[in-house]
């Protein structure tokens, strides 16, 4: 019988044809010892004005108003408040 049950996994794979681990893929490589992370591989470059985080308390009708706006408010909210800051205003 060659048809394939459903239950069946994928093709066994040997992992003998995996790629050669080279000098790149070493220095791209997380580097760990044990559990802890020592060195992270190439990745997002650092974002040079990084956003903080923080706790912020709101009115809940506030809140409530903000997230009824839509996907995006904490950001819209950012934009708000900057632009509030940047002309004095607060």
């Amino acid at each position: 019988m060659n048809v394939k049950s459903k239950n069946m996994k994928e093709e066994w794979v040997d992992p003998d044809d995996a790629p050669e681990a080279d000098e790149e893929w070493f220095r791209n490589a997380h580097v760990y010892i044990g559990d802890t992370l020592i060195k992270r591989g190439v990745g997002r470059p650092p974002i040079k004005n990084a956003k903080e985080m923080l706790s912020l308390r709101l009115d809940s009708d506030v809140l409530e108003r903000l997230r009824a706006s839509g996907k995006g408010w904490q950001t819209r909210l950012s934009k708000h408040i900057k632009e509030a800051v940047l002309k004095g205003a607060l």
